[in-house]
């Protein structure tokens, strides 16, 4: 569970891997006569099946496929560059959030002529732009509640199917036991944002041409008075998020926790830290529970699509690769070489994780995915200072919830308009 699956929020420096026929991935020359040049993010695609895969495509179409690794950060201005020049690469991964910015500033090729093929719904929303198809989905992946079984034990607490019973097994464990029942940082704004979209709500919503920051709402001060009561089972600071301290890192494996959210290579970071710390391990997990038993509660459906650019230097191989990259036959194979586990981009593909694994909950939680606004200017609101997470500081911290959230508001509306 190493591998950094989840495509629109990992980030690490930029270093040079060598992937396939690949080269390094310091910007890249594009595919020459007989090759093309495809982008993968560090970690989304396993060395055998990308062999396995451009060796078929290769031996098919008699061109070399050259590999180039990329990392998260800095990854937006690396694309930027690449899509405004001719040939620099042809086939790319981007991140769901970030595909219609892309799309809108015209660096992704039109791929209508993909767009009957049975693509999960709620991953196809993020490769459209005004009907358009301008990616197609490869992957999703989600967060769900990561939980000490032998902590769990020790309070009598199960494992819980709605709102309330999850708030019960706290409840049980701060009774009965010296664990922090649920380690939860002040500003996991991800996490709020399934509680708000429980409620039927989101960060932002269409006005006319434009967009409206929503959170100084019913649904918005809902979602966050369910936010405020489990983190009060927490020993976090209010102005922190999941990645300052890393969660899986450097709170999980030097405290006793009894539970957690995350995704899935913290959950492997966690284990190996413990490991490596001379501990062990001995983690379940469960989706994050909704209001009633038949209905999962709402998670951010991080994830990647895959597109071909505008500039290509071949197009029509370039889109030759990503059809067949994306087709059942190798995209039932991408699940299945993926131990960590993904939610697949189609829905003629079957992923079957082990039973009680990480993958099982989050598979299961993935048919409640939400993704933010769809918007270019959507980036403006999570650069820093972030007002989604200044206002969770200061709701938690007692300020009054609607006056902080309509000053969230105007900044994410000023923000989010701003391309």
């Amino acid at each position: 569970m190493k591998r950094k699956l989840i495509a629109a929020i990992g980030a690490a420096a930029l270093t040079a891997t060598v992937a396939a026929c690949g080269s390094d991935g310091g910007g890249g020359g594009g595919g020459g006569a007989g090759s093309i040049t495809v982008w993968l993010m560090d970690g989304s695609a396993p060395q055998a099946w990308l062999d396995e895969l451009n060796a078929a495509f290769e031996a098919e179409h008699g061109v070399e496929v050259d590999v180039e690794i990329q990392q998260w950060d800095g990854i937006q201005d690396r694309v930027t560059t690449a899509l405004s020049e001719d040939g620099t690469v042809d086939v790319l991964e981007i991140g769901n959030t970030q595909t219609v910015g892309y799309a809108n500033t015209g660096g992704l090729a039109d791929l209508e002529e993909l767009a009957d093929e049975p693509w999960a719904a709620n991953m196809l929303a993020s490769a459209e732009v005004d009907d358009t198809l301008y990616a197609v989905p490869w992957y999703g992946a989600n967060r769900v509640v990561i939980y000490d079984k032998g902590v769990w034990a020790e309070a009598g607490a199960e494992v819980p199917t709605t709102r309330e019973e999850w708030i019960e097994a706290l409840e049980l464990i701060d009774e009965n036991t010296d664990a922090e029942p649920l380690y939860l940082p002040g500003q996991s704004y991800y996490v709020l944002g399934g509680f708000i979209a429980d409620e039927g709500g989101s960060f932002a919503v269409e006005d006319g041409d434009e967009w409206t920051g929503a959170l100084a709402t019913p649904e918005g001060e809902a979602g966050m008075d369910f936010y405020r009561e489990l983190q009060s089972f927490s020993d976090s600071p209010t102005d922190n998020d999941e990645a300052s301290p890393q969660q899986s890192t450097d709170v999980v494996p030097n405290q006793e926790v009894a539970s957690w959210i995350g995704l899935g290579w913290e959950a492997g970071g966690a284990v190996d830290a413990i490991e490596e710390q001379g501990g062990e391990a001995d983690f379940g997990y469960f989706p994050i529970p909704g209001k009633t038993a038949d209905e999962l509660g709402h998670v951010f459906l991080g994830g990647s699509n895959l597109a071909v650019s505008e500039r290509a230097g071949d197009r029509e191989l370039a889109t030759e690769w990503l059809r067949m990259a994306t087709s059942r036959e190798w995209a039932q194979k991408y699940v299945d070489a993926n131990g960590d586990g993904v939610v697949p981009g189609r829905t003629d593909v079957t992923a079957e994780p082990g039973a009680g694994s990480f993958a099982e909950a989050m598979v299961r939680s993935a048919g409640v995915g939400f993704l933010p606004p769809l918007t270019t200017g959507w980036a403006n609101v999570e650069a820093q200072p972030n007002p989604i997470k200044e206002l969770m500081t200061k709701a938690l911290n007692g300020d009054d919830y609607r006056s902080a959230a309509e000053e969230a508001d105007a900044e994410i509306t000023t923000r989010i308009n701003r391309e």
